[in-house]
């Protein structure tokens, strides 16, 4: 070999090991994903989740990026997980193998879906937040699964005595529930309390308990069990559209629309845009919506530029979560000064009140050993006027919540 190649060779190894590292420290850019259905039943909802966190990779990039990593921007790596907990694992896998250089990732909207995708996450110890509502996503010891949102259980607890008050208010005093729901897992944990002492407690008696798997092929014998007996409230735990649409219209055609019967129901996909769409101003008036997120009071900028910008009516609970999510992981990048997943878990571990903070209920951010947000608070919104308000807690509320009328 001659001296002069021997130089060059040297050269490349020498500015090899001294700019790698660097490298890896300050990458020009971070991938993110959100794995969520942007096909089947649950589509409108997925696609929620990316216009919230496009928004946030957007607003973020614009403000210089991940400063701890030299302004590194954030890239979105967008996964469909399909219509089953099967597809939606199989997605997660493909999407660690296509990205090995993920940071995290948020999704994926149904607790099945979740536990399938984080299952997956989890070997890969890849850190992962989601606002799914199942109890079991956080039960299973992971280190690398986080929860925005109230559990199921905690909503359950929390929704309904707020609900009871709000009725009393109204000088109603319910007795009697009913139950029409399907059989996916934030559905299941969130009834699972309310079933072993939880009715009970609050003096109420099971009168109608209607389970189903989806998608709904025809509401008319559940529909009719409830027009049989008439109960005070009823528990509305549908978890796609096409499913909800089916039961508001089979429950107007039975005389029971309108708010003739108090209709509580549970999950993003109660206060989508495309909900109003399909079924109609009328049909939703007075209908209650638990809720794990929302954008409300003083969050007001926020909503005109993702209404402006995404072409949505308002930003729902898929949408403001997602986007405080994004910002998590950038919190979590410029305290661990590290794209690496793994201190970018440990980071999310030991933050509290960081900026990402304002985007969820109560603003208080700071999770618990098995990955649980500390005080996550719920909100319950109201159909009124052809649009889903907040109307607790009084912190977020943008309307003053009425009990339906018989």
């Amino acid at each position: 070999m001659s001296r002069q190649l021997k130089w060059v060779t040297a050269l490349a190894v020498l500015t090899a090991v001294s700019v790698t590292p660097a490298a890896a420290q300050n990458p020009k850019e971070v991938k993110i994903a959100v794995a969520v259905p942007t096909t089947g039943p649950w589509a409108r909802n997925g696609e929620l989740h990316v216009k919230g966190a496009q928004q946030a990779v957007e607003d973020i990039n614009g403000q210089g990026g991940v400063k701890a990593l030299g302004g590194a921007k954030l890239k979105l790596v967008v996964v469909d997980t399909g219509d089953s907990a099967e597809k939606a694992k199989n997605a997660a896998q493909r999407m660690l193998s296509a990205n090995p250089d993920l940071v995290g990732g948020t999704g994926a909207f149904v607790s099945s879906f979740t536990l399938a995708v984080t299952e997956v996450t989890e070997r890969a110890e890849v850190p992962w937040l989601t606002l799914s509502y199942s109890d079991q996503i956080t039960s299973r010891g992971y280190k690398y699964v986080f929860q925005t949102s109230p559990t199921a259980t905690r909503q359950a607890e929390d929704a309904l005595p707020v609900i009871l008050a709000l009725a009393k208010s109204a000088g109603a005093t319910p007795k009697t529930v009913g139950i029409i729901m399907d059989n996916t897992a934030s559905p299941v944990s969130f009834t699972k309390p309310m079933r072993e002492g939880g009715f009970d407690k609050l003096g109420l008696k099971l009168v109608v308990d209607e389970v189903f798997t989806p998608p709904l092929a025809d509401a008319t014998s559940m529909v009719q069990k409830v027009r049989n007996v008439r109960p005070d409230v009823l528990l509305m735990l549908t978890t796609n559209i096409p499913d909800t649409k089916l039961v508001l219209e089979k429950l107007n055609e039975m005389g029971l629309g309108h708010g003739r019967i108090p209709v509580i129901g549970n999950g993003g996909h109660m206060g989508a845009p495309e909900l109003l769409n399909v079924v109609g101003k009328d049909l939703l008036e007075g209908v209650m919506v638990i809720i794990a997120n929302w954008a409300g009071k003083g969050q007001e900028a926020l909503i005109e530029e993702f209404t402006t910008k995404q072409k949505e009516p308002w930003m729902t609970q898929d949408s403001i979560s997602t986007y405080g999510d994004i910002w998590i992981f950038k919190e979590a990048m410029e305290l661990a000064k590290s794209a690496d997943p793994k201190k970018v878990a440990a980071a999310m571990h030991s933050m509290e009140d960081t900026a990402a903070s304002k985007y969820f209920p109560g603003a208080k951010l700071k999770f618990d050993a098995n990955g649980r947000r500390v005080g996550a608070e719920l909100v319950i919104l109201q159909w009124q006027g052809g649009q889903p308000r907040p109307v607790y807690p009084a912190s977020l509320a943008t309307a003053q919540a009425s009990w339906p009328k018989k």
